[in-house]
């Protein structure tokens, strides 16, 4: 897979956001087959940076209705990614 692939989008969340602040981690919706080295190439290689550590989870859909019809929101990973020292992601420092 290439990098473009395993990272889908940045999250924008209250708590991704105090944990971007208060501990330099970020938080990405990833691709639900990659493993946490494909992770840490991409998030290297898009964004130039070293990375740490970093934590997955697996998201579980929701049911959601709508009137008399229910439906399932689709299942995704989530990382949380720790930079190496002061190190920051430029494009996502003034969300």
């Amino acid at each position: 897979m290439e990098a473009r692939h395993i990272i889908q989008k940045y999250l924008i969340t209250e708590k991704s956001s105090i944990i971007k602040e208060t501990e330099g981690k970020y938080s990405f919706a990833v691709d639900k087959r990659a493993n946490k080295y494909q992770i840490r190439e991409a998030v290297q290689s898009l964004f130039g940076v070293h990375v740490v550590s970093i934590r997955t989870v697996i998201v579980p859909g929701k049911v959601k209705r709508q009137g008399r019809y229910a439906g399932k929101t689709p299942t995704w990973k989530k990382a949380i990614v720790k930079l190496k020292g002061d190190e920051k992601i430029a494009e996502f420092e003034n969300l």
